[in-house]
């Protein structure tokens, strides 16, 4: 597989430094190692960060592993301890970067329940695409929500993708199939499939988008070849909720966490990675739409711990 979206050289630390603050310097290491006073505090710390609970006891019980050990000693131990950790979880986001197809077209497909910043993250993807060299459609999947239709549209011309949309109220699997069809006959490089936003609870909405997956990998074999759930980072441990159901319809392969700018609580990452074993492989981090960049596991760390 090819791959595409580049990592850029310069590294972010300050994002996450904004994002996630542990204020690890107020957790007590003493000679001697941790007492449990500073275990439960550490705790506490990663809980209100949304490293969720898997994550939280595994660095905690690590941490406490290591001082028994007496292989943690002072503040720098600590964050020795918890880096190494860390990274050993996050691995697989190591290099996550977005597979392509051996050949064109490569189709992604976005989902995401409403109001997570789904459609603004596909004209974000569909404008680093482009700016690349690659040749893009873009395929309004979601038939019902006409002003996001219509803005989405506006985007595309833009950014310079080709755009195709279906009638309002009719078939969204059709619309999928439709431009795929399109992106082959045109030789399109990136073909990306923006759906409906759904809440997960609505059966009718998640049997549709099943549909449109089925469709896809029907017409395409290996498509899509991305499956891309968009997440706002803001509702922390309620993503983890939503990626749980939204795996029992598609397969999830990778996360783009939006409005990471406006969080302060990014340890959702690590929490995504150890309960489900998906790499969150963009994040959004502004309104623009330059603003959206490949998740830099090394940036993280520093930023986080460093």
């Amino acid at each position: 597989m090819n791959r595409l979206f580049k990592k850029k050289p310069e590294k972010k630390k300050s994002l996450w430094k904004k994002v996630v603050d542990l204020a690890l310097t107020d957790v007590r290491v003493a000679a001697g190692g941790m007492d449990h006073e500073s275990l439960e505090e550490l705790e506490e710390r990663l809980l209100a960060a949304d490293f969720g609970v898997p994550a939280t006891l595994r660095l905690v019980d690590h941490v406490e592993e290591l001082a028994r050990r007496g292989k943690v000693r002072g503040l720098a131990g600590l964050r020795e301890a918890l880096v190494e950790e860390v990274r050993i979880i996050l691995q697989p986001s190591v290099d996550a970067e977005l597979q392509a197809a051996e050949t064109p077209p490569t189709v992604y497909l976005m989902v995401g329940i409403n109001g997570v910043g789904k459609t603004t993250s596909v004209a974000k993807l569909a404008h680093h695409l482009v700016a690349e060299g690659q040749s893009v459609m873009v395929a309004a999947a979601d038939t019902f929500r006409a002003g996001a239709v219509e803005q989405l549209g506006i985007w595309a011309e833009r950014i310079g993708a080709e755009f195709i949309r279906g009638q309002q109220g009719g078939d969204p699997a059709a619309v999928a199939f439709d431009a795929l069809e399109a992106a082959q006959r045109r030789g399109t490089d990136v073909l990306l499939i923006d759906t409906a936003g759904r809440l997960h609870t609505n059966r009718g909405l998640m049997a549709e988008l099943e549909k449109i997956d089925r469709v896809v990998r029907r017409q395409l074999d290996g498509a899509p070849h991305e499956t891309l759930m968009v997440l706002d980072a803001t509702v922390g441990q309620n993503a983890i909720r939503q990626v749980e159901h939204f795996k029992k319809v598609v397969e999830v392969s990778g996360i783009i966490l939006a409005k990471m700018d406006s969080s302060a609580r990014g340890g959702i990452v690590v929490a995504l990675e150890q309960e489900y074993g998906i790499p969150v492989k963009l994040v959004g981090v502004g309104e623009g739409l330059e603003d959206l960049e490949t998740f830099d596991v090394d940036a993280f760390l520093e930023g986080v711990f460093g």
